[in-house]
């Protein structure tokens, strides 16, 4: 007869990330705050990153840690430059003895046609979007290896896995994410590190919020036309993927469930990328 004890699952522990650290870049504010506050829910100790109001910044460091009871500090790093990231994972390993979950989720958007999409435009994109992942895995990962245990996820973009027009430096550098993410998998397959990718589409966040009142005004449409016919028209749920799911999706990715989980590309985009 079969031992039913013997099958028994283990107890889940309530905070599966406690004693780990996480960098989320972008961390500020979107994404990248949910992002952050789902890893410091379970647990792990975080290191906020992004621009924004100093007083702003100090008050969402505040509340995380207040909300979560998680150690929370703040760098200014500036992502398109590798040696301020590379400052960065020094400072958060220094600060809280490691670094073990990166989270590459900074990103900047422009949208123009090839032919006058402008060559500064061109640079930022892909220094930030992509240069700044390469720079932040290169820098965290030896830290990872020495302790057999790491979590990269790159947010990437439903861009990642498709094209659209007008945004050739945006769609470039998520589907370079993608293939840096495959990339980092292979490579440290046997070192205890997964690397993985999180393809959302459109997320509710403040900066959407400005580009629908943007839109309505140089469309002279209703807010409401702009959300369904322009933003949601390729997303076939028709509703905007939530910074909490994103930021579920990631957790889940750092946890030990997650564990054969590398080189993965999961798309978050309410049916996006079936079509």
């Amino acid at each position: 007869m079969m031992n039913l004890a013997a099958t028994k699952p283990a107890s889940v522990k309530p905070f599966p990330l406690a004693s780990r650290v996480a960098i989320v870049t972008g961390s500020t504010s979107g994404i990248g705050l949910g992002i952050a506050r789902a890893l410091a829910a379970q647990g792990a100790a975080i290191m906020l990153n992004g621009f924004g109001d100093a007083d702003e910044i100090s008050r969402t460091r505040d509340a995380l840690a207040a909300e979560t009871g998680a150690s929370v500090e703040y760098d200014g790093a500036d992502i398109s430059r590798p040696d301020q990231v590379a400052e960065m994972i020094e400072r958060t390993a220094r600060t809280f003895g490691s670094v073990d979950i990166l989270v590459n989720n900074a990103g900047v958007q422009h949208v123009a046609p090839i032919h006058s999409f402008p060559v500064d435009k061109w640079e930022s994109v892909l220094s930030i979007n992509l240069s700044g992942a390469f720079h932040a895995i290169r820098t965290a990962t030896p830290g990872m290896k020495a302790r057999g245990w790491g979590r990269i996820v790159n947010v990437a973009s439903a861009h990642g896995l498709v094209g659209s027009p007008f945004k050739s430096a945006y769609v470039a550098a998520k589907h370079g994410i993608l293939g840096l993410t495959k990339v980092a998998a292979l490579e440290l397959a046997e070192s205890g590190i997964t690397a993985n990718a999180v393809c959302p589409g459109y997320v509710w966040t403040p900066l959407v919020e400005r580009q629908i009142s943007d839109q309505a005004r140089s469309h002279g449409i209703p807010r409401e036309e702009v959300i369904r016919e322009v933003l949601l028209k390729k997303q076939p749920n028709r509703r905007f993927v939530t910074v909490e799911e994103i930021g579920a999706v990631v957790a889940f990715l750092c946890s030990p469930g997650a564990a054969s989980i590398t080189g993965a590309a999961i798309p978050v985009d309410g049916g996006w990328t079936a079509e």
